[in-house]
């Protein structure tokens, strides 16, 4: 009977999360995921450079949600639902074991995102969960009581649907003629494209403790940045780009970044370097780092203040100083585009968060029809957090069709 059947739009993470957790929670339902590729789970072998970044080890709600520069406010009740300890906890149920890497992120023992593949397609078989695939969704429609999805293959009907397919702009389409507020796609996790003769030759580099902003705006990062071919990445520029999505997409990514490469003040700064001059006058400047600064990072600093190669400490002018100051806290860098982080693309954008129901993660339009992961306008930062939330949501969705009295 249809009024039995369960369907799952989407064979992603989010997508085998739901058909598995609903099937094990109520196997007199048959649950079917419709595919539009010939393949099923592809962001989940590429993520993590192909390792999968299940998760991320925070365990506290409010510091969690801290990650989501869209969604951060609706996700604090659902993460005190279904969060990282019960992620952790899923996977060792069903033999995997995860390890916690010295930066937070967790990844499954094997080190291979097939190992979470495995998992979840032994766990769909197991639950008798159909997985059709190349069935491209044509239109979702409301008749009666029932949803019926119409594909390039075929029709069907279900009492519950379950969209799990991340930034589909055609499955956002279907939903937005259904009457759902869609805010537009706009890319969220990028690096930054700089062409500066102070970075040009050091690709590799990484500067640990460094704050940046983005001039002209309240946005501002901490933490690592690693200077590239084509420009910054790492940590703090992800960041920034996750947070900023919104008004660098406005600037048409033309920006500029202030970058204080140790972190510090500059009058702080300058009592150590006149300290050094003191204790070290016969040090040539060059060739004496500072700040735990990278060697070549350094001597490139030390070349945009205007600093001789052969100027020991003892000749350094109090305008060179200043110069030297000025590139170690205030350096100025011009972005003019951006590239995809590694094969991650991420995206702000999705169904507006006013419509939706975050105890159940079902439609406030409709009845039955239920959303997980990326279709949604939220989106976190680099590390674990956008699989975090792909999990929450699936399980919090499968979790109230299975208590659902008609079933």
């Amino acid at each position: 009977m249809s009024d039995k059947n369960i369907i799952i739009i989407g064979g992603g993470a989010a997508g085998f999360f739901a058909a598995i957790n609903i099937a094990e929670q109520n196997p007199k339902l048959t649950v079917t995921i419709l595919e539009r590729s010939k393949t099923v789970l592809n962001k989940v072998k590429i993520s993590g450079g192909g390792r999968c970044n299940v998760t991320h080890a925070q365990f506290l709600p409010l510091e969690l949600t801290q990650n989501y520069p869209r969604g951060q406010k609706e996700l604090l009740g659902p993460f005190h639902q279904f969060m990282t300890g019960d992620t952790v906890e899923w996977f060792e149920q069903r033999g995997i074991l995860l390890k916690t890497e010295d930066d937070g992120r967790m990844f499954p023992a094997s080190n291979s995102s097939q190992t979470i593949i495995d998992c979840f397609i032994n766990e769909a078989k197991q639950h008798n969960v159909k997985v059709f695939k190349n069935h491209i969704v044509k239109q979702l429609k409301k008749v009666n009581n029932l949803w019926v999805v119409t594909t390039n293959k075929n029709t069907l009907s279900a009492k519950s649907i379950v969209v799990a397919t991340g930034s589909n702009p055609k499955i956002w389409d279907l939903l937005k003629h259904l009457g759902h507020r869609i805010i537009p796609a706009t890319p969220s996790l990028f690096t930054f494209n700089i062409k500066d003769s102070r970075i040009k030759n050091i690709p590799g580099v990484v500067a640990l403790q460094s704050k940046i902003k983005v001039l002209g705006t309240s946005l501002e990062s901490f933490g690592p940045i690693l200077i590239t071919h084509w420009g910054m990445s790492a940590p703090a520029i992800l960041k920034l780009s996750a947070f900023g999505a919104i008004e660098l997409a406005k600037r048409n990514y033309i920006f500029a970044i202030e970058v204080n490469f140790i972190s510090q003040s500059k009058s702080h700064t300058l009592e150590q370097l006149k300290k050094i001059k003191q204790d070290f006058p016969k040090k040539k400047i060059s060739n004496f780092s500072l700040f735990e600064l990278p060697k070549r990072l350094w001597q490139q600093l030390v070349i945009a203040a205007n600093i001789p190669d052969a100027m020991i400490w003892a000749d350094v002018t109090k305008n060179q100083l200043n110069a030297l100051i000025s590139q170690l806290t205030e350096a100025v860098f011009n972005v003019n585009g951006k590239s995809t982080f590694k094969e991650e693309f991420v995206t702000a954008g999705g169904i507006d968060l006013k419509e939706v129901n975050f105890k159940t993660f079902e439609s406030k339009l409709y009845d039955n029809l239920f959303f997980a992961g990326e279709i949604l306008n939220i989106d976190g930062l680099t590390g674990g957090f956008n699989f975090q939330n792909a999990w929450t949501s699936a399980y919090i969705a499968a979790k109230e069709i299975t208590k659902d009295s008609g079933y």
